[in-house]
């Protein structure tokens, strides 16, 4: 397995990982029992890196985390995260970032996740009627207790990211980034460059959309989050099914499929950049690993950079309300 460094830490990291929010919620019906399989698979191959918060399935995939490395924990690079605050009926509360809350976070997801320590403790997203000071001086006394070993920002703006690393190293940034979410390109990656800090590219294949296997909402089902996402439905779906058609096509060309280049594609831009497509079957697993043997030329770099300019996609990453949330920091 290929290695790639999160930043200033020097914490070695499998270069693809895991994101494992959909085997809890979000992507439609799951199956724990395939998914531990895949996790497994996963570790098998070299896959170390796992992704999870403690909002997704409200709590339910840290546990489920939980008891798949239950006897693996030492091959594991473990990033859990807090902040999307929710209510037990899964409602959505707020962004909640006092230092407080960071200690309770920590000591519930911990437990979930039946572990001693948190090898990456993300700010999922910035509160911002706290500075974000105060928060990564909670999240810092975590590291100081052993809690945690390495702190990380989520979707967080290059002020806020900043002023978050003067309190103490950031080791990460978790963010979208994949052909047909390029904004990162604008300040966050230079910022990233800057600090040494990794970029941890979520959603790498565009929730999906990227893999050329979505042509309709009709093929997900009724509680798929996707089927309501500005890009996923009306004109926004015909115009980014256009881009799909043209990296299915060179994809065909290379002899790879359109997820392979798409996540080769996003290796190649830096090797800061760690992406972690989320998948809940073996079959997805292996063949996005697969993407580690496919090495792009200037060319296809090129061509790529023509069939996805940075805008290219129709409609936002989110709707409006999210969108504002992550958008409203300085």
């Amino acid at each position: 397995m290929q290695k790639r460094t999160l930043g200033s830490s020097g914490l070695e990291v499998s270069a693809l990982g895991l994101g494992c929010m959909g085997m809890s919620e979000f992507y439609g019906a799951s199956d724990d029992a395939e998914s531990i399989k895949t996790i497994h698979r996963a570790l098998d191959l070299g896959a170390t890196f796992l992704d999870t918060a403690d909002m997704y399935g409200v709590g339910r995939n840290e546990q489920l985390i939980g008891r798949a490395i239950r006897d693996r924990r030492d091959e594991v690079v473990l990033a859990t995260k807090f902040g999307n605050q929710r209510g037990e009926d899964g409602s959505f509360l707020g962004v909640n970032g006092k230092p407080d809350y960071v200690h309770s976070s920590c000591e519930a997801s911990l437990k979930r996740l039946n572990v001693e320590v948190i090898d990456l403790y993300y700010q999922h997203r910035v509160d911002v009627t706290v500075p974000i000071e105060e928060t990564v001086g909670a999240m810092a006394e975590l590291v100081q207790q052993g809690k945690v070993r390495y702190l990380g920002l989520s979707e967080a703006s290059p002020n806020n990211i900043r002023r978050a690393n003067a309190v103490h190293p950031i080791a990460a940034l978790q963010t979208e980034y994949s052909l047909w979410s390029r904004d990162v390109e604008d300040e966050i990656l230079a910022v990233c460059k800057e600090l040494n800090i990794a970029f941890v590219a979520y959603s790498p294949l565009g929730r999906g959309f990227l893999t050329g296997q979505i042509k309709s909402v009709d093929v997900l089902e009724a509680t798929d989050f996707r089927r309501y996402g500005p890009r996923f439905t009306g004109e926004n779906l015909d115009k980014n099914l256009a881009l799909v058609n043209q990296v299915e096509a060179m994809a065909a060309e290379k002899g790879c499929t359109p997820a392979q280049l798409a996540l080769a594609w996003v290796l190649a831009q830096w090797d800061g950049i760690i992406p972690i497509p989320g998948t809940r079957r073996i079959k997805y697993l292996e063949e996005n690993l697969a993407a580690l043997d496919i090495t792009l030329t200037a060319d296809d770099l090129a061509r790529l950079d023509e069939i996805a300019p940075q805008g290219v996609a129709a409609g936002e990453r989110y709707p409006a309300e999210t969108m504002r949330r992550i958008t409203e920091q300085g």
